[in-house]
């Protein structure tokens, strides 16, 4: 505290400020006798002149004016300084009225502040002006791009403070949305125009790259993407929040992502309430090497947990998860394990001997045409009695929440992966009245980007190969969100829910797959005439839509905007001996028909195609 105060009181801008703090106390004086001080007053103003910067020193030292940094001064520091002067000065009135000196113009300690404030803040914004100015001409001297900012006024001005900082772009102008805008000038930098008039923007002033501005919605992105495509125009973004204090943080302007285009608002979390139920406490993630299971290992590390316990039948896949962990937590407790969570006596002897806090159930086979031909019961093994294992092992062990991973796929399946994780649900719920002191939930969503399996992979491995782009129909849709949001939102539900519920995400929009095809052709450069698409048609146990509810399910809000409660008939009383006992007769290889046949009887909705027979 002590040496706080002491750089205050020794601050070098005290060598500036205390002249001009003396010379504006003689200036009010000059001011008040019109340019001239007479005789009996200089006595005045001589007498008075240290008490009165001894108080304005005490006004900017309370307010901690002195520890300002000059080069970077901003209009919050002004804002602190006018305050500083304006304690000063009333200190300053206590003081000079104090000595009770005949005949003191009053009107001295009213112009007096004015003056000071204005002196001290001209200091600041000439310094700033003068040593931004030698790096403005250094930047000037190097090869600068051209570039142009998209957004809002309020988006751009936050663009162009980033930009001053970053060697090589010259900002020649601003696209804003509001023709309102059109004529004004920011920091400097003129308002051209609004999207339409981006053709020629672009070719007058030689532009080869935009930069979309804050976060303008995914339909100016989408816009703009297909805009400056067709000129030939780079795209860029700046980084968010969340990318600078990443591991992998960088400041500078990239490329327009895929995940950009969506529109996806960053999730709130409660962060407080996450770290009460993560922070010290064992954690235990099955699939842990998938796509979701390994950003759910990334996302509850950030805890702090005890340990973490990650569970996955891929060697290669915990290898890899082994590497990253190692890399971005190298203090984190962390045991790992090749095993299948269809071996019961494994996964049970995995929990007991670390006994988890908390079980996340991401391990599932989630490919919709590879589990609807000769692999159906692979996934009733996997979906149906892993979650069963997964689930009594985690209330044998006294675990205080168990999450399953579920999909939008389970509402009126057509297909055998989405029939099989709809009982999946059913079983956890099942589980949940055996083992009350465990909350049991689970979450459903949609498409991740990246996901392993997904179309995004895929196309992009078409894009490297030139095309085509294959998709099986024009009109087919589906929700797309991103691995993160996806999984932070488990943990927030995961958090929340109460044993039994199955809590359904905010998917926004579905997006068109030809569209989402379109806009990663136009992100690698290229166009439809350079990278075609090909329509192939669906897919066995393929939709057109996916859904989020079955026909007789309705949600009940939640405290949180993109989580909602799907209330669903409850699991029959003998959920689980039926499960149980026809997963042990059925054999290794039960007929499609008798698979498909037992899967009706556990899952009514449930409507086969009959082109798999």
């Amino acid at each position: 505290m002590l040496k706080g105060w002491r750089s205050l009181i020794v601050s070098q801008n005290w060598l500036v400020d205390l002249p001009l703090i003396v010379f504006g106390w003689w200036a009010a004086f000059w001011l008040r006798f019109n340019l001239g001080i007479p005789s009996p007053y200089r006595q005045e103003a001589l007498a008075t002149t240290l008490p009165a910067a001894v108080c304005m020193a005490a006004g900017l030292v309370l307010l901690r004016v002195p520890r300002q940094s000059w080069r970077y001064v901003s209009l919050a520091d002004l804002r602190q300084l006018a305050l500083g002067v304006a304690v000063g000065g009333l200190l300053t009135i206590a003081v000079v009225m104090g000595l009770r000196i005949d005949g003191f113009p009053r009107s001295v300690l009213l112009i007096w502040p004015l003056l000071t404030l204005m002196l001290l803040a001209g200091s600041r914004a000439t310094w700033r002006t003068l040593k931004e100015r030698p790096q403005a001409q250094l930047a000037g001297a190097a090869a600068q791009q051209p570039l142009l900012v998209v957004g809002t006024l309020p988006e751009a001005d936050h663009a162009l403070r980033a930009l001053k900082g970053v060697a090589g772009w010259q900002v020649v102008g601003i696209v804003a949305p509001s023709a309102a805008d059109v004529g004004r000038t920011l920091q400097g930098v003129p308002v051209l125009g609004g999207a339409e008039v981006l053709d020629e923007v672009a070719r007058q002033h030689g532009v080869t790259t935009l930069l979309l501005a804050g976060a303008p919605g995914a339909e100016l992105r989408r816009e703009m993407l297909l805009r400056s495509s067709g000129l030939g125009l780079n795209l860029l973004t700046l980084p968010t929040a969340e990318e600078m204090l990443g591991p992998d943080a960088v400041g500078r302007p990239r490329s327009v992502r895929l995940e950009d285009l969506l529109g996806r608002v960053p999730v709130q979390l409660d962060a407080q309430g996450l770290s009460q139920l993560l922070t010290g406490q064992t954690v235990l993630v099955t699939g842990a090497g998938g796509s979701i299971g390994s950003e759910l290992c990334r996302q509850v590390a950030r805890f702090g947990v005890a340990r973490l316990v990650c569970v996955d039948v891929s060697e290669f896949a915990v290898y890899q998860l082994e590497q990253q962990l190692r890399q971005s937590h190298p203090g984190m407790a962390v045991s790992y394990y090749t095993a299948n969570v269809r071996e019961l006596d494994r996964l049970r002897a995995i929990a007991h001997r670390h006994r988890p806090n908390v079980v996340l159930h991401a391990a599932a086979y989630k490919h919709v045409p590879l589990m609807e031909t000769d692999n159906e019961i692979e996934a009733l093994r996997t979906n149906v009695l892993g979650t069963l294992n997964a689930a009594t092992v985690a209330g044998e062990v006294g675990a205080a929440r168990f999450v399953l991973i579920s999909t939008d796929k389970a509402v009126n399946p057509t297909n055998v992966m989405g029939a099989s994780k709809r009982v999946a649900e059913q079983v956890v719920q099942a589980v949940a009245q055996t083992f009350p002191a465990t909350r049991f939930i689970a979450v459903r969503f949609g498409n991740v980007l990246g996901s392993s399996g997904s179309v995004v992979p895929l196309f992009e491995a078409q894009l490297a190969r030139g095309g085509p782009l294959t998709v099986t129909h024009p009109d087919i849709v589906r929700y797309f969100m991103t691995i993160p949001e996806a999984t932070q939102l488990v943990l927030q539900a995961g958090l929340m829910g109460q044993t039994g519920q199955i809590f359904v995400l905010d998917m926004g929009e579905p997006v068109k797959i030809v569209e989402l095809a379109r806009m990663m052709i136009r992100l690698s450069g290229k166009t439809e005439a350079d990278i075609p698409i090909a329509f192939t048609g669906l897919r066995p146990g393929e939709k057109l839509f996916e859904e989020l509810l079955a026909d007789d399910e309705t949600t009940a809000p939640t405290p949180h905007p993109k989580l909602r409660v799907a209330q669903v008939a409850p699991s029959q009383a003998d959920a689980l001996g039926q499960v149980e006992a026809w997963l042990a007769q059925a054999g290794p290889s039960p007929t499609p028909q008798a698979l498909r046949h037992w899967l009706q009887e556990r899952v009514p909705e449930y409507r086969p195609q009959p082109a798999v027979f």
